[in-house]
């Protein structure tokens, strides 16, 4: 099981100042650890269900690209973006701009949205939970659009782009990973089985989570596609006096049923150091882990 790091909390000692070095820090811990994925939570207030909206919440693609410049080897997505964020085409040229710059690195990780406090708070349209879903597909279709040869027009239900350049076309080739979020089984995990390389689904039970890829296969098959050509990816907490046992364990089950990743939040006041404390130890040991 590979391993990676998703900061969500920056409401870290020093106050703004300090942020840049805290980010820096938990980043470069990551990798000198062996992660082998880096990412923010895309939101423009805090969450409400981890502290309070008012909180301190860094803006998504700026602060990727200033990991990028202090990094090597990981790759780098939000966990996930909400489609409602930002226009397809701009986020299409956001990403390939990252991709560009980290010299091949850049995710684009992709989800409906649901925050509707930080919509209304900054005049963003949130439209039906429906309309989103339509809209999220039409996302995936134009930035796939945008990384392939085809400039041309695209014409759907809500975004119609004249042109559809992008140039410079990423460094990865074919493109740039896509990961899709969220354990909707009707819609969510079709998308996934339609059109991504990865999913996230919470750690919740090894129950629920085996119920969830047993849906995803039968998507998969339903659009010809295979299951292994998607990793299997979920997230779990973890501060500085986690038990490394303890959350090895917990893991292997997960790997048992077919998940392949796991993204860690680091919490607490010194985020580096968690990754320094625990993950560092966790990583090979979760390297071990075989999947089904």
């Amino acid at each position: 099981m590979d391993v990676g790091i998703h900061m969500i909390n920056f409401t870290l000692p020093g106050g703004p100042g300090a942020l840049r070095d805290h980010v820096a820090g938990t980043a470069e811990a990551a990798e000198e650890a062996g992660c082998t994925l880096f990412t923010f939570m895309d939101h423009y207030f805090q969450m409400e269900a981890f502290t309070r909206s008012e909180d301190p919440m860094l803006e998504g693609y700026t602060a990727l690209g200033f990991v990028a410049g202090r990094t090597e080897t990981m790759e780098l997505g939000l966990l996930v973006t909400g489609v409602t964020y930002r226009y397809p085409g701009l986020l299409a040229k956001i990403v390939t701009t990252l991709d560009v710059l980290s010299g091949g690195r850049a995710m684009l990780g992709l989800g409906a949205a649901w925050y509707e406090r930080e919509h209304l708070g900054l005049g963003v349209p949130y439209p039906p939970i429906a309309e989103r879903f339509e809209r999220l597909e039409e996302t995936l279709q134009i930035c796939l659009q945008m990384w392939s040869d085809d400039d041309g027009p695209y014409d759907g239900a809500h975004y119609r782009l004249a042109e559809t350049i992008c140039q410079p076309k990423p460094v990865q080739q074919p493109r740039p990973r896509i990961m899709v979020g969220g354990g909707g089984e009707k819609k969510t995990l079709k998308l996934v089985a339609r059109y991504a390389d990865a999913n996230n689904l919470f750690a919740t039970s090894p129950d629920e989570v085996k119920h969830k890829l047993d849906v995803l296969a039968e998507h998969c098959e339903r659009e010809g596609r295979d299951p292994a050509e998607i990793q299997n990816t979920t997230l779990t907490r973890v501060a500085i006096d986690a038990d490394v046992d303890e959350l090895v364990a917990t893991m292997a089950q997960y790997a048992a049923i077919g998940m392949q990743h796991v993204q860690i939040v680091p919490l607490g006041p010194d985020p580096a150091a968690v990754v320094r404390r625990v993950v560092a130890e966790a990583v090979p040991r979760l390297a071990e882990l075989s999947t089904s």
